[in-house]
């Protein structure tokens, strides 16, 4: 290990009684975004040059950025038979834990469907006009799962199992494998998942691909999953032509403690989001001094023993903070404004404090629920809003697979009723044609 990876991690440390606290504050939970032009440009090419080109685009670029040769896109696709055969070749555990998790998960949005709103209904008024509303899944979907640094099987499950559930017609992965090389477990949960067909594709142009469709990929109605800045920025771009989950940025984790818990599993809970990559953050908020102190020590003590130590230590040390409040109230404000993909309220009553929290992607509570069993096997959706969207979006979910359509059945003594609201109202817009469809549904007296 480098003499430069012993150094100590230096992580910012605030007071919410500064003077300038919420300014920055702000400033810190804000990404550089000098590179967002340059990013954004390549993007538009990309997405051009896939929606004229087609397959030949496909190729070009899979070549290009995964090193990955074929003749035809065919030759990407991976066959339902590879997928059992990736399940089945796993060692006995792994194969039983994925079983498990996905299971788990299923479960989970099993009910999510039956609470969240997710079936037809109607009602009938005294007249005999019935309203109500059809509920029906997306045809297809387009999944992307990241294969560029790490293999996640884990977002092979938070995606595909709800679009399942939803009633999904069609699932598409796509997963870049640089080089060629494929994880047998990302495979295997495509199995276990339900998922139709996978292709071997990845980046902007994958993204392209799903959403305009090529020679040999169908066009999909809804792209979901998480993928790096190139991704983020085509699905932006498509969105309008295609449906999207969400604009997905670095993970984020903002840990609420009054003290009560193992510094040591605090400061682990702060790694497991840092691991992820530089731009990643994690967030304590914690009334006592003493403790902030000591989760420090941790950090200090921990982080040499961590594989991912150079990327851990390079986003503590560019965005993590280390905040301390006058209360547990004050760290509930101060994460309502944060509004953060992860939230861990470590404390003695999580409950109460969870009732004040209004904006967290998922909330996590009491000191045994890491952040980590959210991320693999609890069940709820580990596709989260990032970047404070949480004050205005949610977790991924069967809703997200899912589209409503009006019913609306006006009977004769309804129109009567209706038409001269609706005649009076068009007539005040200047939109005669409008009204006078309304009025010609009206007994003459």
């Amino acid at each position: 290990m480098s003499k430069a990876l012993n150094q100590t991690v230096i992580v910012q440390r605030l007071k919410s009684s500064d003077p300038n606290f919420q300014k920055t504050l702000l400033a810190s939970l804000s990404l550089p975004s000098a590179d967002d032009q340059a990013i954004d440009a390549v993007v538009i090419a990309i997405l051009a040059e896939v929606k004229s080109r087609g397959d030949e685009a496909l190729l070009s670029y899979t070549k290009q950025f995964d090193r990955l040769s074929a003749n035809r896109i065919s030759d990407l696709e991976i066959k339902q038979a590879d997928l059992e055969a990736a399940y089945r070749s796993l060692p006995s555990e792994q194969a039983k834990v994925l079983e498990i998790a996905a299971q788990r998960v299923r479960a989970y949005h099993e009910k999510q469907k039956e609470a969240a709103g997710c079936r037809s209904w109607e009602y009938t008024e005294p007249d005999g006009t019935r309203l109500g509303q059809k509920v029906t899944p997306l045809d297809r979907v387009g999944i992307y799962v990241p294969g560029g640094k790490a293999a996640y099987p884990s977002s092979v499950l938070m995606n595909a199992i709800p679009a399942t559930v939803a009633g999904v017609g069609e699932i598409i992965m796509v997963v870049p494998t640089p080089d060629g090389a494929r994880n047998p477990l990302v495979l295997a949960a495509a199995y276990l998942a339900g998922v139709h067909r996978v292709f071997t594709i990845g980046g902007a142009q994958a993204v392209a691909a799903l959403a305009y469709g090529t020679q040999t990929v169908p066009a999909v109605d809804k792209i979901v999953g998480p993928g790096n800045a190139y991704v983020a920025a085509a699905k932006r771009r498509v969105f309008g032509t295609v449906g999207i989950d969400m604009i997905a940025g670095p993970s984020e984790i903002l840990v609420l403690c009054d003290g009560s818990t193992d510094p040591d599993w605090i400061a682990m809970d702060l790694f497991s989001q840092a691991e992820h990559d530089e731009l990643a953050q994690s967030i304590l908020l914690c009334p006592d001094p003493n403790f902030i102190d000591k989760v420090n020590q941790s950090i200090q003590k921990l982080l040499p023993q961590m594989p991912r130590e150079k990327v851990i230590r390079a986003s503590l040390q560019n965005r993590a903070l280390l905040i301390e409040v006058s209360d547990m109230n004050e760290a509930c404000q101060i994460a309502n404004l944060i509004a953060a993909e992860h939230l861990e309220i470590c404390t003695q009553e999580p409950q109460r404090w969870a009732e004040q929290i209004r904006h967290a992607g998922a909330i996590f509570m009491g000191s045994y629920t890491s952040e980590s069993l959210g991320d693999y096997c609890a069940g709820p959706n580990h596709v989260l809003p990032t970047a404070r969207t949480a004050r205005f979006s949610s977790p991924l979910g069967v809703y997200d697979f899912m589209k409503r359509s009006s019913l609306i059945e006006v009977s004769e003594a309804g129109a009567q009723t209706l038409g001269p609201i609706a005649s009076t109202l068009a007539h005040g817009e200047g939109l005669q044609a409008h009204a006078r469809a309304a009025e010609m549904r009206l007994k003459k007296k």
